[in-house]
């Protein structure tokens, strides 16, 4: 047994440290005596070097030691070549022996990707020969592929991974969204469907996915819950993660809430998908629960974008802009395919004025995540914002033909066409087909109230909003309600409107000024009332867009820190 045998073993136990600084001092032996150790020990301790190096987290300098590696690889086949020629059977035991060439390039790859250099990662993965690609390389150059905007060789390669692996589940879910028929890898899987016991969940797992990433909510809807109902899947975290999900892709808050809460209860240390659920909270307005997530999420782990982005929500409906965009533009650091991320920070830029820079952002969410609507209402958000009217026309018209004509997708075009004087009866028309579908959708309560409010039929908008806070109680709804009231003069009733819609959220500053000015004003004049469902808009998103923020200079190093500007 050498001494490179030794470093060998204790990079085989995880002493990284110890394997650094041993590796280190033999390799400079080596360097000013070349004749010290052969080729092949050389190129092993340059491997286990690098890789001790990316123990560490260095991985700049990893890759360069793991390129330095295989260039003594190189060296190292032609003097094998020899020596094979010449019939040395013990040379070819010894390459059996080395650390493999196809892993440290996959480790080269894995830096590079840490590093965001996608395009060097995926030369050095292409580099590979179809044939010794292995199944974790397909999945790394896959997500390459799909990030790169390379559908198809990314469908290939998730192909591939699920042809090695066929319960490669991740695979099957990245193929759904790049628009593969669920049948077509239900297909891939049918084989050890039929073959291991207790896998028939499988197929309609895939069916779930495929209504998911297809924008057939209520389909992904009733077939998770047909999963979630079998005894061998009750209470599966990530089926009810996915579940709150499709909820709250469908515009039921009250139901993502709660399936949201029900997975964090089963396991505390929860991490996926609660960017999202503390995005509903804030929106909610129940800001004192989401500064307690965001905390407890940061001692879970600080390496993973949803606490940032719980924390930003916070400070974003909290009117602290500024703040919120250093917040989602960390969250984007850590990871760039993070949607609620690019929206806060989307958002957060509109809401300073900045509405070019959001556009970016929205348009990216988009690109991510197709099927979720608040991208497409953030996007046509900024176009409205600055008087793109005809940009957001032709954006609304677009969802509206390709996800059909469901609540959401109706009550989106009505909100472009409420901003053109000449399609106010369209719009009025799309509302009533939206609330016919979905009676309690609240932004189409919000837009119809909204369109009354304008034509001062007051009584009608009463109506309107008393029906929808029959089964739900929200704050914007309990506000407006009580603007109308104050139209025909029923203060009292107003009163009891803005204390309710207050208790839903204390930091509503529009019902705080209703209160206000009715304290003030004994005889209110009978022009028309100001109302604004401006927040419920968008991706959901409160506050004036002008909006003071006192803590900008606070958090102009750090946007210029991480390139916002």
């Amino acid at each position: 047994m050498n001494v490179v045998d030794h470093v060998r073993d204790m990079a085989a136990a995880g002493l990284y440290s110890n394997v650094r600084i041993l590796s280190s001092l033999l390799l400079t032996m080596s360097n000013n005596n070349p004749e010290l150790f052969s080729p092949a020990q050389k190129y092993q301790l340059l491997v286990y070097h690098a890789d001790a190096i990316f123990h560490d987290k260095e991985y700049r300098n990893a890759a360069c030691k793991y390129s330095m590696a295989l260039q003594q690889k190189k060296v190292l086949n032609k003097t094998s070549k020899v020596r094979t020629s010449t019939g040395g059977a013990a040379a070819n035991i010894q390459a059996q022996s080395l650390p493999s060439e196809i892993e440290v390039k996959y480790k080269i790859a894995e830096c590079y990707t840490i590093l965001k250099l996608d395009k060097d990662a995926i030369a050095v993965l292409d580099g590979i020969p179809s044939r010794q690609r292995t199944p974790k390389i397909n999945m790394m150059l896959a997500n390459l592929y799909r990030k790169a905007g390379q559908e198809r060789s990314a469908v290939t390669s998730y192909k591939e991974v699920l042809r090695q692996c066929p319960l490669a589940l991740d695979a099957i879910i990245g193929l759904l969204s790049l628009s593969v028929k669920g049948a077509e890898v239900a297909s891939m899987t049918i084989d050890v469907i039929q073959t291991l016991p207790n896998l028939d969940w499988l197929s309609v797992w895939t069916k779930a996915y495929a209504f998911i990433h297809a924008g057939d909510n209520q389909r992904a809807i009733n077939t998770i819950c047909s999963l979630e109902k079998k005894s061998l899947l009750r209470d599966n975290v990530d089926l009810l993660v996915s579940l709150a999900d499709v909820y709250f892709r469908a515009g039921d808050t009250k139901n993502a809430i709660l399936k949201f809460e029900q997975a964090q209860m089963l396991d505390p240390y929860l991490i996926k998908g609660m960017d999202v659920y503390g995005y509903l909270m804030a929106r909610e307005g129940h800001l004192e629960d989401v500064e307690v997530l965001g905390g407890r999420l940061f001692n879970i782990s600080d390496q993973h974008a949803e606490p940032w982005v719980i924390s930003g929500c916070h400070s974003f409906y909290s009117k602290r802009y500024s703040r919120a965009l250093y917040l989602g533009a960390k969250a984007i650091q850590l990871n760039s395919n993070s949607v609620q991320a690019l929206l806060l920070k989307g958002a957060a830029l509109r809401n300073m004025g900045r509405v070019q820079e959001a556009i970016i952002h929205f348009r990216e969410a988009m690109r991510l995540a197709p099927c979720r609507l608040d991208c497409y209402e953030g996007l046509i958000d900024c176009y409205l914002a600055s008087n793109g009217i005809r940009e957001a026309m032709g954006m609304a018209n677009n969802i509206y033909k390709t996800l059909g004509a469901n609540a959401q997708t109706l009550t989106i075009l009505a909100t472009v066409c409420l901003e053109d004087p000449v399609t106010q009866e369209k719009a009025k028309a799309l509302l009533d087909k939206a609330l016919a579908q979905r009676p309690d959708y609240t932004k189409a309560v919000v837009k119809k109230a909204e369109l009354l409010n304008r034509e001062q039929k007051y009584e009608e908008g009463i109506a309107l909003l008393r029906n929808a806070l029959a089964n739900q109680s929200d704050c914007v709804l309990h506000r407006m309600l009580g603007d109308f009231l104050v139209a025909v003069n029923d203060y009292q009733e107003a009163m009891d409107q803005y204390s309710i819609a207050l208790s839903l959220d204390p930091n509503d500053q529009k019902s705080l000024e209703g209160m206000q000015k009715m304290e003030k004003e004994e005889s209110p004049t009978d022009a028309t009332v100001e109302l604004d469902g401006d927040d419920m808009e968008g991706s959901g998103e409160d506050g004036d867009l002008e909006g003071s923020d006192s803590e900008a200079a606070q958090w102009a190093d750090q946007e210029q820190w991480f390139g916002m500007q």
